[in-house]
């Protein structure tokens, strides 16, 4: 369950995801163990896709299309990674109706607090 929070000086709302992301790491450090050729051949892959569509996001002289291709080509890659990955990795969290009514609310009353906190310090 995805547990939102103040972050440390109060002005924002944090989704903290450094269990996933951990979790992540470590099945991709297992999988390159096993099988450094296909992984480090997907990783180098992947890092060439993610630095062609770095450029072509920031050069004047990219259309749309190239951006659009470069994009695609990157989301590529990432899922051939993913596929070395336990299926864990391979798919968003699913909340059940009850478990996203209480993300909903638990979201709601933090970005309340924030607001009230705002609107306090403005006030003379």
């Amino acid at each position: 369950m995805i547990r939102p929070q103040l972050s440390a000086d109060g002005s924002a709302v944090r989704l903290p995801l450094a269990d996933r992301t951990a979790s992540l790491l470590d099945d991709l450090a297992v999988a390159y163990a096993e099988d450094p050729a296909e992984v480090g051949t997907l990783l180098v892959a992947h890092a060439a896709a993610v630095l062609c569509l770095d450029h072509s996001a920031v050069s004047d002289s990219a259309h749309d299309v190239d951006r659009a291709m470069r994009a695609a080509e990157a989301d590529g890659t990432r899922e051939a990674l993913l596929g070395e990955l336990p299926i864990d990795h391979q798919l968003d969290p699913l909340l059940s109706p009850d478990d996203s009514i209480t993300l909903a609310g638990r979201l709601t009353r933090l970005a309340g607090r924030i607001r009230t906190n705002t609107a306090q310090e403005r006030r003379p």
